[in-house]
């Protein structure tokens, strides 16, 4: 069925570690023949501050906060460009980890950047948010086993996903699309991903839910 209404030229997607953003945003960004823009993932300070080192939390976040705004800062959204744009995080997600890893002092000078650069990026028109259980994320950890993740501990993986919660409830910068992965596999079950597919291509006004057919009919069983 031909679409009845204009795809959203700046999609971004979001969620904790390993809960699928990087290969949903690479789906997407192939469908719709979209640019596809990167989480900067060569941070020098992350190992150490993986592994609990005092005074990496600081270094490391203001990496991440200089990298994902030159990222950001090079989109082309200027109406003479017909291409879209894909992106597996939001420029507030590098705010979300501040607060949860700087101290006061810390976070008081991390602020004044962090205003000054996101008063000159755009919002996105549309954020796919993807949900999983710490329990479910920490399985899909010890499954990937990347060497440079292998220091996150379940307490700090709680923290994230109740951050990523109280963010995405407030969130009313874009419409939003929040999927909860826990009882889905997109990458490993292709009508889950056809059904999440037909649902970003259809109108999606202020925050809506995505529940597979599969799963409404396990629920009501």
């Amino acid at each position: 069925m031909a679409n009845l209404f204009e795809l959203p030229r700046y999609i971004a997607v979001e969620g904790p570690i390993r809960v699928g953003k990087s290969t949903l945003a690479r789906i997407l960004a192939e469908r719709l023949n979209a640019q596809r823009v990167l989480d900067p993932d060569d941070n020098p300070f992350l190992g150490q501050f993986y592994e609990g080192q005092r005074g990496a939390a600081f270094p490391a976040q203001m990496t991440f906060l200089v990298q994902r705004f030159e990222h950001l800062r090079s989109l082309d959204l200027a109406a003479r460009s017909q291409r879209a744009v894909v992106a597996d995080f939001i420029f507030e997600k590098d705010k979300l980890f501040a607060c949860l890893n700087l101290n006061d002092h810390e976070l008081e000078t991390y602020n004044r950047f962090y205003d000054y650069f996101r008063e000159q990026l755009p919002s996105p028109d549309l954020v796919i948010y993807l949900q999983a259980s710490p329990e479910v994320l920490k399985k899909r950890l010890r499954k990937k086993n990347a060497s440079g993740e292998k220091a996150i501990n379940e307490e700090y993986l709680h923290e994230v996903v109740k951050a990523y919660e109280h963010f995405f409830f407030h969130y009313t910068s874009s419409d939003l699309l929040i999927v909860n992965t826990s009882e889905i596999d997109f990458v490993d079950r292709n009508q889950d991903l056809q059904e999440l597919l037909r649902k970003v291509s259809e109108p999606i006004k202020g925050t809506q839910y995505f529940l597979p057919l599969a799963s409404e009919e396990a629920a009501s069983a």
